[in-house]
């Protein structure tokens, strides 16, 4: 049997990547009933985890790669799978040691996975459906994150203990990764991809030589950077309306697949939710007014993902893209902006300890950093084409 439905295809990815956000989000909501278990109450041991986590992050975003190129893309997701399922280990873990390597193993998988959703995508959806696909999965970590930030309790509660739930998620993924084996994924041979065209071969220096790739990933750094503070240390701070951003980051995910659906440019969008994320991430770093910093955590949550389905569609669209250089354009995408997002972590936390434990010098600079995302609109080619009826239509108006 051989699965050949591109729809089944596409289904399988986003599940699995859903239920990587469950594990990893599951145990690290876990990780102090894991910690208390190995009897290691070490805030450095805890941070030294998260630490390994953003190490795979940029390491296996950087390498997923050399992974496709090596053993192609089938089976470099087949190797994704099988890492995130090592996350059955978590519960599991004798020691110290062996959490730590799960965890880290498990972030690779979920750091090669996302680098792979692009080449699939392309392999299996023609032009035109490609910005509802893509879109899908990038609400995928949401949908599985929002999963475990409500239900977690209801689903220990249901499964009777937190590590039966934790290993319930990977034998799921484990089991995924095996049906994922018996999709009919033929690969660009002999210099030409599935359609038939030649194909240029694309490689990592080639990638690091391109303007694209720099802009690209910059551009995205400020908001991963953002991202990742918020739910660092922004309930440090006292400010807790995190869920609210999830939870409308799902809602603009959807308006965003629609409307990059309807609405062929790409940058515009980019570019004015950019807008929007600095003022509501002023408002809600500054405010000292709980209900503003609600409704700014809200729009900031939808404007985030709103652009995201545009953003990830613009390689796609580049003229002479193939499935090796979109394979090379994503590793680095991710890897840049993870590496960048990891030095400004490192500043927020410095400027806070500077600070005697003040947040507003902290607040100012990723204020300043989420601007990348707006700034680097302009240095991003527009790839998206508006129809020549839509011309017509608006001459014969004018």
């Amino acid at each position: 049997m051989k699965i050949s439905n591109k729809y089944l295809v596409e289904a399988i990815v986003f599940i699995s990547y859903v239920l990587f956000a469950m594990a990893w989000v599951g145990g690290t909501a876990s990780m102090g009933q894991i910690m208390s278990a190995m009897h290691i109450d070490s805030l450095a041991s805890a941070s030294f985890i998260s630490g390994a986590v953003t190490l795979a992050k940029i390491v296996g975003t950087f390498a997923a790669a050399w992974v496709a190129l090596k053993f192609g893309i089938k089976y470099a997701f087949f190797i994704a799978s099988l890492f995130i399922a090592i996350g059955l280990l978590t519960p599991f873990a004798p020691n110290y040691e062996l959490l730590l390597l799960s965890r880290f193993l498990m972030g690779l998988g979920g750091a090669f996975m996302i680098v792979y959703f692009n080449p699939i995508v392309m392999h299996w959806f023609p032009v035109n459906e490609r910005p509802v696909i893509n879109g899908l999965n990038a609400v995928a970590f949401n949908i599985g994150t929002g999963v475990v930030l409500w239900k977690m309790t209801a689903i220990n509660e249901f499964t009777g203990d937190w590590k039966v739930s934790l290993i319930s998620f990977s034998i799921a993924s484990l089991l995924l990764s095996f049906v994922w084996l018996l999709v009919k994924f033929e690969p660009e041979s002999e210099g030409r991809n599935h359609e038939g065209s030649v194909v240029e071969n694309y490689s990592y220096i080639d990638g690091l030589k391109d303007k694209f790739n720099w802009a690209y990933g910059l551009t995205y750094s400020g908001l991963l950077a953002f991202y990742i503070c918020l739910f660092t240390f922004y309930p440090k701070a006292g400010i807790s309306q995190s869920k609210w951003v999830i939870g409308f980051g799902i809602v603009g995910t959807l308006a965003g697949i629609i409307y990059s659906k309807k609405m062929p440019l790409r940058l515009p969008v980019i570019r004015w939710s950019g807008a929007m994320m600095i003022l509501t991430i002023v408002g809600l770093s500054f405010s000292s007014s709980e209900w503003l910093q609600t409704l700014s955590a809200i729009v900031l949550g939808f404007f985030i993902f709103f652009p995201i389905t545009a953003l990830v569609s613009i390689p796609h669209e580049l003229p002479k893209m193939t499935g090796q250089r979109i394979t090379v354009v994503f590793s680095l995408f991710y890897s840049i902006s993870y590496l960048l997002s990891t030095v400004i972590l490192w500043l927020f936390g410095k400027l806070v300890d500077i600070n005697q434990g003040d947040y507003t010098a902290s607040f100012i600079l990723i204020s300043l950093i989420s601007s990348t995302f707006f700034i680097g609109s302009f240095f991003l080619p527009e790839t998206g084409k508006v129809k020549e009826s839509t011309i017509k239509e608006k001459l014969c108006a004018e």
